[in-house]
């Protein structure tokens, strides 16, 4: 094992002149564009480190990863001055493993895992915070499953830890219950199973004694908007740097778009700074970025924490860009390498940004996607608009992975704009202009009596 790094802040008049050496776990494609629009990017030299496949296909071997990532990193024959990652588990839990045996800046693995575990995450939140749903334990060994005390229809039942919203029902009866406990009982493992492997690694407290990471979670159902708060911690001190809000399809919990700045009143957006900054004190997290859910209800005013991500979020990468004239990137790559992590306000193009999530509700197979000339020509055309197509042509929607339970992604579509009505507009014709053919070959919707 090479021997741990200790990285210059190029902000100092001691800054070397060599550029610094950024191993991203998980690059792909649809960021390099934002990665290299941060601050100081002519600095930097972007390394990948595992591929998606590697790391979110079947059941992941969480020690194969990291012999994989170690002998990359081994091998390469400059400084390894960052390890960072914008992904989920196992990138999230591998970016302190990492810097642990190579020196990097990170925060530690514990608070990364009371984050992402959710039932860990909510005995956690429940210490400092009341701004939560009820939850309880389901347990998946029993034949019939029961419903956790105190809690009553329509709840979510989840497990403690997947990919994206894999494996996550809402349900409105026993029967729901017992059909949504099944199917997480059948594929709880595929994520559970690695994540265990994780937990070995550190000193649990008495109450995640045996709790293990193939876990069921029963929550209580919400209601209202929901807002997503963006921030990081550096040097002990918690910062909100950004808030928005994540707008559904109609009768849906799919997302229609994540948009920012928030709509929100300013002592609402106050209330959610407040919380973010108790909850992230509590888990202990330093020196990385952090995306926390909610939802707020304007009839009731009730605040409720959903989940907390031991991650920035790579999905609103360009929203940032448009609006504040920087992409959010900015705040992990300062952070791994002990630069100032603040991010500009409001010195972008654009008034308002959204990332959209153009969707089908029902399986097909895809006849015809556009290609990468065709996507730059409607770029060009449509000023403040970039397009990322998720299927391949010929490639049956059932068969992408990291789809909710509920519908499968088509298209990611990012609209700048003066006004929320200017960013509508320019999505409808970045819509119409890609020209998506696909079979649809179950009708209706992908599961109608939860969608």
């Amino acid at each position: 094992m090479r021997s741990p790094n200790s990285p210059n802040s190029p902000n100092s008049p001691n800054s070397p002149a060599a550029p610094q050496n950024i191993f991203v776990i998980g690059l792909d494609e649809a960021n390099l564009p934002t990665l290299r629009a941060v601050p100081h990017a002519a600095e930097y030299v972007f390394h990948p480190l595992l591929t998606i496949g590697e790391l979110q296909s079947g059941e992941v071997s969480v020690p194969d990863l990291i012999d994989r990532a170690t002998r990359v990193l081994d091998a390469f024959e400059g400084s390894v001055d960052a390890i960072v990652g914008y992904w989920d588990f196992p990138v999230s839990t591998l970016v302190p493993i990492l810097a642990e045996r190579y020196g990097t800046r990170s925060t530690s693995l514990e608070s990364v895992v009371k984050c992402e575990h959710k039932y860990w995450s909510r005995l956690e939140q429940e210490k400092v915070v009341q701004e939560h749903p009820k939850f309880g334990r389901v347990d998946l060994s029993a034949d019939e499953p029961a419903v956790p005390e105190g809690m009553s229809f329509p709840m979510w039942v989840k497990p403690a830890l997947s990919y994206s919203s894999e494996l996550a029902f809402g349900v409105k009866d026993q029967q729901e219950f017992r059909e949504a406990v099944g199917a997480i009982r059948e594929g709880v493992s595929r994520v559970g199973r690695p994540f265990e492997y994780v937990l070995d690694q550190l000193d649990l407290p008495e109450e995640m004694a045996g709790v293990g990471g193939q876990v069921c979670l029963a929550e209580e159902s919400l209601t209202g908007v929901q807002v997503a708060v963006e921030g990081y911690v550096h040097e002990g001190e918690v910062v909100v740097y950004g808030v928005l809000d994540s707008i559904n399809y109609p009768g849906s919990s799919s997302f229609l778009r994540h948009q920012y700045p928030s709509a929100l009143p300013e002592p609402v957006i106050r209330r959610l700074h407040d919380v973010s900054k108790k909850v992230m004190r509590q888990i202990g997290m330093d020196a990385a970025t952090f995306s926390i859910e909610y939802f707020y209800d304007p009839q009731t005013e009730a605040l409720n924490l959903l989940e907390i991500n031991p991650r920035h979020s790579q999905s609103h990468a360009e929203l940032f860009e448009y609006v504040d004239g920087v992409p959010n990137h900015h705040c992990m790559l300062s952070l791994a390498l002990g630069r100032d992590p603040r991010l500009p306000h409001r010195q972008g193009t654009y008034r308002v940004a959204a990332k959209w999530y153009y969707r089908w509700f029902a399986d097909g197979t895809v006849r015809q996607t556009p290609g990468p000339e065709d996507i730059a020509r409607i770029e060009r055309e449509i000023p403040g608009v970039r397009i990322d197509v998720v299927p391949g042509e010929g490639q049956r929607l059932s068969d992408t992975e990291q789809q909710d339970s509920y519908s499968y992604e088509i298209a990611h579509i990012f609209t700048g704009g003066d006004s929320e009505d200017d960013i509508r507009a320019k999505y409808d014709r970045a819509v119409a202009a890609l020209g998506l053919d696909f079979t649809q070959t179950t009708p209706g919707a992908r599961d109608e009596k939860n969608v």
